[in-house]
């Protein structure tokens, strides 16, 4: 297969992944990634279920938002997929998900505290809220660039989450330790709140996280 053909491929089996890890219900949310050696993103089409998703359903577009390959009808979040790639060159795949925990966050418009370790490690630090703006808008991209600054993952207002990765896998694992930080935030109010990590120790841990974990 070709890069275009495993990109897709890798997209539709992320896009089981993330509903089978119920970050998603239904048609909602959507991911996207880079096509090695191309200027092109791959990105789910919109409205369809994801467990009859085929690979030829995968849209591939340009980074100026032409579409290039694909008859379906690209994501109404195409501008803030875009938006993330055109600004962060570290950024190849994104993942953008409705899960409970973080949704309810977004939906109070309140950050998810850096008082995780897996999070700060995969994050980079707290779990930003980006200014409100509407869905599948241009505003809700440049928006969501200005709160992921410094991060990999960012809660859209009433909204959502989301991931934005090395890889697909690191995407979805992102949207996953993400809502289980924001559970774990909201359950910790029970018992007093959380206490947030020093910026010293999530940068040693970051740090960590970028050069010296797993099998390298």
């Amino acid at each position: 297969m070709n890069n275009r053909s495993i990109i897709r491929e890798q997209i539709r089996e992320t896009g089981l992944k993330m509903l089978g890890s119920g970050l998603v219900v239904g048609t909602w949310g959507n991911i996207s990634a880079r096509v090695p050696g191309e200027d092109l993103i791959a990105i789910t089409p919109s409205g369809m279920n994801y467990d009859v998703l085929q690979p030829e359903d995968i849209v591939l577009v340009a980074l100026n938002g032409e579409v290039k390959e694909g008859e379906r009808k690209p994501s109404i979040e195409l501008p803030l997929h875009l938006a993330i790639y055109c600004a962060r060159k570290d950024i190849q795949a994104v993942v953008h998900t409705h899960s409970a925990y973080a949704t309810a966050m977004a939906a109070a418009r309140k950050p998810i505290p850096g008082a995780v370790e897996d999070l700060v490690q995969i994050v980079g630090g707290d779990v930003r809220v980006c200014e409100y703006a509407l869905p599948g808008t241009a505003q809700l991209g440049a928006n969501a660039v200005k709160a992921l600054e410094g991060r990999n993952a960012v809660l859209l207002p009433n909204h959502g989450m989301v991931g934005a990765g090395t890889n697909l896998d690191e995407a979805l694992k992102i949207c996953q330790v993400v809502e289980k930080s924001a559970k774990i935030t909201i359950l910790a109010q029970a018992v007093g709140g959380v206490v947030e990590l020093s910026q010293e120790d999530t940068a040693a841990m970051r740090d960590f996280y970028l050069h010296k974990y797993g099998q390298r």
